[in-house]
């Protein structure tokens, strides 16, 4: 494929692609979920004990792993599951051996994130936390209580179904803490309430249901990749086109997004500028600026906070992508506005029915996963956007 990939033969070619690439991350997830769920539930019940006993999530990652433990934690100290507890985690990415070594304690959770053929050094610290007694999950580097079974030796969907993974994992675990104690005295009525009471309560008989449960989560994934190529090909396709002729012309790719879609974003930029294929594409995340992006919320208000850095960094060759699950968020919202006004090119990937970034017509394209879930959202964008990335970056100039 070369060119502005204009041709209809070439378009042809590339929506054979991008829908081959969809359906084996199908392939890959079916056979990996039917044989983790029964080790993944009996972690997870693992997991609910420590959070229990009063333990931490410790997460780290190197790179565009890093992002995975910012997710981590994001996830899991602020869970988007009304109703359900915030649980403590941290992202200690930012110098991993020296921080762990420094305040893991035995009743804690650590997972150490990294590429498919894994990193000595998340190994050398897995080990380091098991010896201390932490419950250890190797997804990319070492081993653990729990070490991933490599899926396939793809970077991308290696990492897409971790990002699954994890996300059944903070989805399950709150099933278990609910079945646990509460603390509560009551009396003759604890027959009626087991759950609420001060005994411990036996989690076993809910394991099979548990890993059911993760083995559904992964096909409503495969069943909306499906759809993903059936409906979002041209759209996909679209959005190739115009971002590979942007980077052409000498611009690069502004990423930004809220919480999970945050880490998305950080995602997405990084693996442009560090590819583990094809080449680098110029790239920048306003999700990963903590400093602006704090001072900005703090001195002018939170729907500014990409705007700001977008006024500062943006020029009419470049592209912005927004990553939002709702399609509602007034910060994405703002900055695609000021995007349109200084003639970017807007990519937008959303959820549910687009919401009012489609409705607005904010992007210049829109590719949307139909679905009301959010972790099933996410995970379905991290497919999108790599196959951008990917296909942007094998053609690029």
């Amino acid at each position: 494929m070369t060119g502005a990939l204009s041709a209809t033969v070439d378009r042809a070619l590339l929506a054979a692609s991008i829908e081959s690439r969809l359906l084996e991350r199908n392939d890959v997830s079916e056979r990996f979920f039917a044989r983790e769920a029964p080790i993944l539930a009996r972690a997870c019940q693992q997991m609910a004990e420590r959070f229990m006993a009063g333990g931490t999530l410790l997460a780290f990652g190197r790179n565009q792993y890093a992002t995975d433990a910012q997710h981590v934690s994001v996830e899991f100290v602020h869970p988007v599951i009304v109703g359900k507890r915030a649980l403590p985690a941290l992202d200690l990415s930012a110098a991993f051996r020296e921080w762990l070594s420094a305040i893991v304690r035995h009743d804690d959770i650590v997972m150490g994130f990294g590429p498919p053929h894994g990193d000595v050094d998340i190994a050398a610290s897995m080990r380091d936390a098991k010896r201390g007694g932490a419950q250890t999950f190797a997804f990319g580097g070492g081993e653990g209580d729990y070490t991933l079974a490599r899926p396939t030796d793809d970077a991308f969907i290696c990492q897409e179904m971790v990002e699954v993974l994890y996300h059944t994992l903070w989805e399950t675990v709150h099933v278990f803490l609910e079945h646990r104690e509460r603390g509560h005295d009551l009396g003759q009525a604890a027959f009626l309430y087991p759950f609420l009471g001060r005994t411990k309560q036996d989690t076993s008989p809910m394991l099979d249901g548990v890993a059911s449960s993760i083995v559904a989560k992964s096909r409503d994934d495969e069943r909306l990749r499906s759809e993903i190529a059936a409906t979002q090909v041209d759209a996909m396709i679209s959005a190739i086109v115009a971002v590979r002729s942007r980077i052409d012309g000498g611009g690069k790719l502004i990423w930004f997004g809220n919480g999970g879609s945050a880490t998305d974003a950080n995602d997405g930029a990084l693996d442009c500028v560090a590819p583990a294929s094809g080449r680098a594409i110029p790239a920048i995340s306003l999700a990963m600026e903590p400093a602006n992006v704090t001072a900005i919320a703090n001195d002018v208000g939170t729907d500014a906070i990409f705007l700001r850095q977008l006024i500062a960094h943006a020029n009419a060759r470049d592209v912005a992508i927004a990553i939002s699950t709702s399609g509602g968020s007034a910060n994405v919202i703002a900055a695609l506005v000021e995007a349109r006004r200084r003639g970017l090119l807007t990519v937008a990937l959303l959820g549910y029915d687009g919401g009012e970034i489609a409705r607005r017509a904010l992007a210049d394209v829109s590719i949307v996963v139909a679905s009301d879930y959010i972790p099933r959202i996410q995970e379905v964008q991290a497919s999108i956007y790599h196959l951008l990335i990917e296909h942007v970056g094998t053609d690029a100039a």
